[in-house]
C-alpha cells in the first residue's frame, strides 16, 4: 500500500500526465443538460469522456447545466453500475421515481441484500425468547421472593443465598451466556440457536433483578397487613398470597418489566449460544433456530454493504421503541398502582 501511494504520489506530481480511469478507479461522471457523460481519462489540463446519455450542443446549454456526479468507491466494488446511477438520476429529473416508506423492512426476514432485509424475523425470534425468560423467570423469582421474606429462617445458609443473589446481578452476561453453552447446549442437548436456548440464559440474568424488586416490593407492605390476616385465622400462605402478594404486584411487576427489558437489549450470552447465525425463515417455536433483535444489529453493522447501514439505524430505532415502550409501562404501572403506607 505504501507503494502505491508513493506511485500515485509520484504521478500527481509529473505535471502533463494523464490517468486513466477504468472500473477499478472512482467513477466521475459529467452531467451536460440532460446527457451523461463518463470520464475516461483524467489530466491537469482536461480529460477525455465517453457519453452514456446523448448530449445535446453545448453552445446551446445555460451555464449552470453542468455538473458532476463523483462516486469515491470504483464501479467493480459495487453492486450499482454508473450507466444504473445515470439511469436513477434520469429517473429522478423526470418524477418517475418517488420515495415512500419501507413496508418490508417491517414483514421480511433477514437476507443477504440489504434490499430485502428486514427485522420480521429478528422480531419474532425476540418475541418467543422473551416469552421463554418471562414463563421461567417470573414464577421463580417471584416465589423465591415470598419465601426469602416470609417463610426462610434467618440464619447463614439464607444469608449466603442473599449475598449470592445480590452478586448474581452484578456478574457480567457473557458469563451466563458461557453456562448456557456449557450446560445447557452441551449437557442438556437444548436446540442450538433457538428461543428456548436463549429464553433460558436470558431467564437466569433476569432472576436476580426480579428477586431483588419483588423482596423490596414485599418488604414494603406494612406488618400490620400480615397481623390482621393471621388475626382473622389466614395461615401464613393465605396471608402471603392472599394479602401481601396483590399488595406488593405493583413494585413485582415493575421490577419483572425492567429486568425484562434489560434481557431484551442483550447480545453477548445470545451469541455465545449461537443465535447470531444468518437466519433467514421466521421461527414458528421456542425450538426453531432464531435469532432476537440486538444480534441483528450486530451483525448488520458488521455487513460491508453500505446500505446496511440504514438498516441498521432502522433496527436500533425499533429495539429503542420497544424499550421505551418498556419502561413506560413499567412507570405507568408504579404510578397507577403504588400505595403509600
Amino acid at each position: 500500500m505504501l507503494a502505491v501511494a508513493e506511485d500515485l504520489e509520484a504521478r500527481a506530481r509529473r505535471g502533463g500526465g494523464a490517468e486513466a480511469l477504468d472500473e477499478t478507479a472512482p467513477s466521475v461522471l459529467l452531467r451536460v443538460g440532460d446527457g451523461w457523460l463518463k470520464m475516461v481519462e483524467v489530466g491537469d489540463s482536461g480529460g477525455i469522456a465517453e457519453p452514456i446519455v446523448p448530449v445535446a450542443p453545448v453552445e446551446a446549454l445555460p451555464a449552470d447545466a453542468w455538473g458532476f456526479y463523483i462516486h469515491d468507491q470504483p464501479e467493480a466494488a459495487r453492486k450499482v453500475s454508473d450507466r444504473q446511477i445515470v439511469w436513477i438520476e434520469t429517473l429522478k429529473d423526470r418524477g418517475r421515481v418517488e420515495t415512500v416508506f419501507n413496508t418490508r423492512f417491517f414483514t421480511a426476514g433477514d437476507s443477504r441484500e440489504p434490499e430485502l432485509a428486514g427485522i420480521w424475523g429478528a422480531a419474532v425470534g425476540s418475541f418467543w425468547t422473551m416469552l421463554v425468560t418471562f414463563v421461567l423467570a417470573f414464577p421463580i423469582g417471584v416465589l423465591a421472593a415470598i419465601y426469602l421474606e416470609e417463610f426462610a429462617p434467618k440464619n447463614r445458609l439464607t444469608d449466603f443465598v442473599e449475598v449470592n443473589i445480590n452478586n448474581l446481578a452484578a456478574v457480567p452476561s457473557i458469563v451466563f451466556g458461557l453456562l448456557g453453552l456449557a450446560v445447557f447446549l452441551g449437557f442438556f442437548g437444548v436446540p442450538r440457536s433457538s428461543p428456548l436456548a436463549g429464553g433460558i440464559v436470558l431467564a437466569l440474568m433476569t432472576l436476580p433483578t426480579i428477586i431483588i424488586a419483588s423482596r423490596a416490593s414485599i418488604r414494603a407492605v406494612p406488618p400490620s397487613i400480615r397481623d390482621a390476616a393471621l388475626a382473622l385465622g389466614a395461615s401464613r400462605l393465605q396471608t402471603s398470597f392472599h394479602h401481601v402478594f396483590p399488595l406488593a404486584m405493583p413494585g413485582i411487576l415493575t421490577g419483572t418489566i425492567i429486568g425484562m427489558a434489560q434481557a431484551l437489549g442483550e447480545t453477548a450470552p445470545l451469541i455465545m449460544i449461537g443465535m447470531v447465525a444468518f437466519i433467514v425463515d421466521v421461527p414458528t417455536g421456542i425450538t426453531d433456530s432464531a435469532t432476537v433483535l440486538p444480534v441483528q444489529v450486530f451483525r448488520w453493522s458488521d455487513f460491508p454493504e453500505r446500505a446496511f447501514e440504514a438498516r441498521t439505524a432502522a433496527a436500533i430505532c425499533v429495539l429503542l421503541l420497544f424499550l421505551v415502550l418498556m419502561n413506560a409501562l413499567a412507570v405507568f404501572l408504579r404510578k397507577r398502582f403504588e400505595r403509600r403506607w
